[in-house]
Order: C-alpha cells, then structure tokens, then sequence
C-alpha cells in the first residue's frame, strides 16, 4: 500500500511542480497576468512550489525503505523522474500545441524505462 500512496503523492506533486516551472509560459494567456512582471510570476510560482512540497516530502518519507517504506532512495529518485517527465510531456502535448513529441523523445523514454528495469534489479 505504501508503494502505491508514494507514487500517487509523487504524481500529485509533479503536476503542481510542471505547472510552477512552466504553467507560467502559458500565464500571459490569462487576462490578470498579461502585465504580470517577472516578481509576480516569481512569487506565483513559488505559491505553486509549496503544494509541490507539500506531496513530495510525505511521498519521500513514506516511501524510502529507511523509514520503513518499500523504496530505495536510488529507485525513489528514479520513480520521481519518469513520472516527471510523464507529467510534463502530458503538459506540454495539452498546453502547448505547437510542441512536437518526436522520435527521439520516444527514444529517450525507452533509456527511462531501462534506467527503471535496472535501478529495481535485485
């Protein structure tokens, strides 16, 4: 059980971390921030950043295997990247139409998934 609450709060905090890091580049879309200066869109961020917090460190805690959990910290840090990069290219084919998914970003996750299949290799 624990597994699958450390990767749903690692899910939970990749989706407020994509928007903080890149929600932004879409911000001068929405009429309250079309003058926002970079302060503003500093500050908003990091209002975003908290939540992120807020689940990553509950995800990490309850999910490294010294504090009774079912993960390493080699295979926490490897689970938290691929389901950022998931995150961000499900963002970014939503959000920003004029970006492509190519092959070579396709090639990119198959090394991801290998990184996966031998961080977890007993």
């Amino acid at each position: 059980m624990k597994s699958f609450i450390t990767i749903g709060l690692l899910v939970l905090s990749n989706i407020f971390m994509t928007l903080a890091w890149y929600g932004h580049l879409k911000f001068k879309e929405l009429k309250w921030f079309e003058n926002a200066g970079l302060i503003t869109i500093v500050l908003v961020s990091w209002g975003l950043a908290f939540f992120e917090y807020c689940f990553q460190v509950p995800a990490n805690k309850i999910g490294f295997n010294g504090n009774g959990g079912p993960f390493s910290l080699m295979q926490l840090k490897v689970i938290q990247e691929v389901i950022t990069l998931v995150i961000f290219v499900i963002f970014s084919l939503l959000f920003f139409k004029n970006e492509t998914f190519r092959w070579n970003h396709a090639v990119g996750f198959v090394f991801l998934i290998l990184a996966v299949y031998f961080i977890f290799k007993k």
